[in-house]
């Protein structure tokens, strides 16, 4: 899939957005004025795995001109990257991480949980993914049945495009879970609706959720099994995923207990064939696609460093993990000075890794000689402890093909989460049993060379919540998992410059979500805003 993607998407994108044309409810705007003609577009077979590859291409590339370029007008292209606007959101809000350059637009705001509606960040997010759908319903368009006989497409042909369709869905339906998940609503709009100045309904997160679920299931017949489809591209397994992600969220979204659910998907997921990578590092390596991560990684968002350029949520990491006192960014496979310092964690993600039971475990990476662990000053990029975890080298040491754009994969979904998730899921009451959980968790704390195993009487939900931190911290999650224990909003749990305030305060509970962006709100009036904001 990432050659697929290399050849292809950069030109499929410019294609399919001229192919939607410009709505107000989504607010995009195609910048290419070139002309282009749905079927002579789809003359030939290969055109339709081609227009595929666009529809994935939305995760990776802003636009059709570079990194530099978004095909959301009015953004600077890093802002709209949909996995650095997922990163964004889920991780600078947290205690994960801090962001030091704030006068970039909109991150003071994400540091210290005060943003409005007006943020870019937000606006460039609620985009991208409701860009992620204005191209699926587009595919879903063109390869209607009704369309496809008309054009006399049969045969294999029509097999494979069948599983075409399969994969767009599930990818609005991953744009509509992240919607759901940060904002609450959105509006909703399938290939049915009219094409133009169409002002969807608004879907709120009981809507939401019953269309994912559905969706999902309707989907998984048509996907390709685990493990049988290009590298990149979802199967059966990104479904059951994702199944078991909305399930173990129920709670927060629905106000259900769906634990036994989430139970039924992971044990899906862990029964499929994939496996641990031998070393925890491959993950996050220049050549995750290739070396043994590849049978982890349940589904990623791409990166390469020369074709499909992005400033993606890898590229920041990587270059943002950098160390200002340091340099050591040629130990990562980009300029020594990387980005200058621009990401450093708080007092209490590093009190997490000190603990001795964390001490010796591959997955600690802090770096601490001559730094205080206390940030005071946000802009002091020589304060507080920073990490080593990803990198732009190869498992064997090689850099990756460029110095700044790099190659490693963003790790969306992979294995780790999914045994993790059925460990919390059956103290919450879901069922499976103690002993898997447990053994799961030795598993990860065995790949990571840490001594110190676990038996039942170790495992409360508290510790598990640990456990996610130190496995999964700068992946996406941490956001999602403190609303999901109770620990976000409030005054339960404070963390470095939380409520902006150095030693942190409590937040309102209107932050569980974020707010609608303000364009968003004035391009659909059938859209509100949330409760708050």
């Amino acid at each position: 899939m990432k050659t697929m993607i290399k050849q292809k998407t950069i030109y499929i994108i410019s294609s399919i957005l001229l192919l939607i044309g410009c709505t107000n409810d989504l607010d995009i705007t195609p910048e290419d004025p070139n002309i282009f003609l749905a079927d002579e577009f789809y003359s030939t077979p290969e055109s339709y795995l081609q227009g595929l590859a666009g529809v994935y291409g939305n995760l990776t590339l802003t636009g059709a001109e570079g990194p530099d370029n978004s095909n959301i007008s009015g953004l600077d292209a890093g802002t709209s990257q949909y996995g650095r606007g997922l990163w964004n959101m889920q991780e600078l809000t947290t205690d994960e991480v801090v962001w030091s350059w704030e006068n970039d637009p909109g991150l003071r705001d994400m540091n210290r949980n005060t943003w409005t509606s007006d943020n870019v960040i937000l606006r460039g997010f609620f985009g991208r993914c409701m860009t992620q759908v204005a191209f699926v319903n587009e595919f879903l368009r063109q390869t209607s049945d009704e369309v496809l006989d008309s054009r006399g497409v049969s045969g294999d042909l029509r097999t494979d495009i069948a599983v075409y369709r399969a994969e767009v869905r599930f990818l609005r339906v991953l744009a509509y879970y992240h919607l759901m998940d940060l904002f609450g609503k959105a509006g909703f709009v399938t290939e049915n609706d009219p094409v133009g100045a169409y002002q969807s309904p608004q879907y709120e997160r009981p809507e939401l959720f019953a269309f994912i679920e559905s969706e999902l299931l309707e989907i998984i017949p048509d996907l390709k099994d685990p493990l049988q489809n290009e590298y990149a591209r979802a199967d059966k397994a990104a479904a059951w995923m994702l199944l078991a992600k909305i399930y173990l969220n129920a709670e927060v979204y629905i106000s259900e207990n769906k634990y036994a659910d989430c139970i039924e998907y992971c044990n899906k997921i862990t029964g499929a064939g994939f496996s641990l990578a031998s070393d925890y590092a491959n993950n996050f390596n220049a050549d995750n696609d290739s070396n043994s991560a590849s049978s982890e990684i349940i589904f990623p968002i791409i990166s390469d460093g020369v074709v499909t350029q992005n400033y993606g949520p890898t590229t920041v990491m990587i270059n943002g993990q950098v160390g200002s006192l340091e340099q050591n960014g040629e130990d990562f496979g980009v300029s020594a000075g990387g980005w200058g310092g621009a990401l450093r964690v708080t007092r209490q993600f590093s009190e997490t890794m000190l603990e001795d039971v964390y001490t010796i475990d591959d997955r600690n990476t802090l770096i601490t000689e001559d730094r205080p662990i206390d940030i005071t000053n946000i802009g002091n990029n020589g304060t507080g402890y920073i990490i080593a975890k990803w990198s732009n080298k190869t498992s064997t040491g090689q850099n990756g093909s460029a110095t700044e754009i790099v190659d490693t994969d963003f790790p969306l979904f992979r294995l780790a989460d999914a045994y993790l998730m059925y460990a919390e899921a059956h103290l919450r009451g879901g069922g499976g049993t103690i002993d898997t959980a447990v053994g799961y968790i030795n598993q990860l704390r065995i790949r990571a060379n840490n001594p110190n195993t676990v038996s039942a009487g170790d495992v409360s939900l508290d510790f598990i919540l640990n456990e996610r931190l130190v496995e999964l911290h700068w992946e996406g999650h941490r956001r999602q998992d403190l609303i999901r224990y109770g620990k976000y909003t409030g005054g339960t749990y404070n963390w470095s410059w939380k409520g902006n305030a150095a030693t942190g305060i409590a937040i309102s509970e209107i932050r569980k979500v974020f707010p609608i962006p303000s364009a968003s709100l004035a391009a659909n009036p059938n859209l509100t805003q949330n409760t708050g904001y």
